[in-house]
């Protein structure tokens, strides 16, 4: 059984702590989040990016939307710690690109 491929990921929430995760799943979830995130205000809410990303992933990394909401949680918090996607001040918490 071959291994997979692993990437840090960060949390802006916990500045410092990197983790492990597998890269293609990463990856695949980066490119759907990416795509559909618009590039400014008012943003997406995470409810709705978690469900507009559902259309964009590979369904044999993600059979039926499988851990996608862990996967999209990852990779937004990964992209704000690196400065891609920025928070609003609002309520319910909103994301746009940077």
């Amino acid at each position: 059984m071959k291994s997979s491929q692993k990437i840090q990921v960060e949390n802006v929430n916990h500045p410092g702590q990197v983790r492990l995760v597998d890269a293609t799943m990463y990856a695949a979830m980066k490119r759907a989040v990416l795509k559909v995130i618009p590039k400014r205000s008012p943003g997406l809410t995470v409810a709705a990016l978690e469900e507009a990303v559902l259309a964009h992933l590979p369904e044999d990394l993600f059979p039926g939307g499988a851990k996608a909401g862990w996967w999209t949680k990852t990779v937004q918090l990964d992209l704000e710690a690196k400065g891609i996607l920025t928070r609003e001040k609002a309520t319910p918490l909103r994301l746009h690109r940077a």
